[in-house]
């Protein structure tokens, strides 16, 4: 059993701007704690027009999403919108959270073991080595237009679309079957390849562990392999460029002689 304490940092705006919205944050929870970890500290922050919230009834939305937050446990910083008016005359609203969040982990830091970090904004780079500085792991979880640079500075980048249930598979349906089972879609990456026999197999999630045992001949892996067709990949998607990791595909898990074989195969997103 672990006793290592950890601490979860969400920049909500950031994340559904850039891949991610729709994640659902008890998803979250459990992949941070899946290691018997202590999770003390669960921040979001989160922007919010006080306008708005009182005059427009559909911003109840956003309302009952910060709602859902504390019924999770999570600790909601919020911060209004503050609006301005440029020299075209245009409007447009700042609520930028960088500073509170990159405080709250310089401040904490020292106290936690492990921190997961959720954003792709690079500007937190340097919050980053701070908080290894201190002697805390960071590892990072992001869908879209995330950072290169703060990529390699954290200790561990899983993208998030990855991560079993985390966001919605598309198209999302009622009695579709579980994540990793026949029939379900999935998202996983290209490991292998094999240029001159015109095949290769995918490497996808199927429950939270320890990700970083990436063999999946490995019976502490939480990965499996998938194999698939070049004939199957979608158009755009050059086999030369294979095996990577920058490529996510999103493919129905159908039932082979061997183990799985992915169907329907389709370019989610490229880094």
């Amino acid at each position: 059993m672990s006793n290592r304490k950890v601490g979860v940092y969400v920049d909500s705006m950031n994340i559904m701007r850039n891949g991610g919205y729709g994640m659902r944050h008890e998803v979250i929870r459990r992949f941070v704690g899946r290691d018997g970890d202590d999770v003390m500290r669960l921040n979001a922050y989160v922007a919010i027009d006080e306008e708005r919230a009182i005059s427009d009834p559909n911003y109840k939305t956003h309302l009952n999403f910060i709602f859902h937050l504390r019924d999770l446990g999570f600790k909601v910083i919020e911060k209004p919108i503050r609006w301005y008016t440029d020299d075209a005359g245009r409007t447009y609203g700042k609520a930028n959270l960088d500073m509170e969040m990159g405080l709250d982990i310089v401040s904490q830091s020292d106290r936690l073991d492990l921190i997961y970090l959720l954003t792709g904004d690079g500007d937190f780079c340097s919050v980053v080595t701070m908080a290894q500085n201190k002697g805390c792991r960071v590892e990072l979880v992001a869908f879209a237009n995330v950072s290169g640079r703060l990529r390699r500075e954290v200790d561990l980048f899983v993208p998030g679309f990855l991560v079993p249930g985390l966001l919605p598979t598309t198209p999302p349906f009622a009695g579709a079957p579980p994540w990793g089972e026949v029939g379900s879609r999935v998202r996983g990456v290209c490991t292998k390849y094999f240029q001159d026999r015109y095949y290769g197999f995918f490497r996808f999630m199927y429950s939270f562990g320890k990700v970083w045992v990436t063999d999946t001949r490995l019976e502490e892996s939480p990965y499996t392999s998938v194999f698939f067709m070049e004939k199957d990949l979608p158009s755009g998607v050059h086999p030369e460029n294979l095996p990577s990791r920058d490529y996510i595909f999103e493919f129905t898990l159908s039932e082979g002689d061997k183990g799985f074989v992915a169907a329907d195969i389709e370019l989610n997103y490229k880094y």
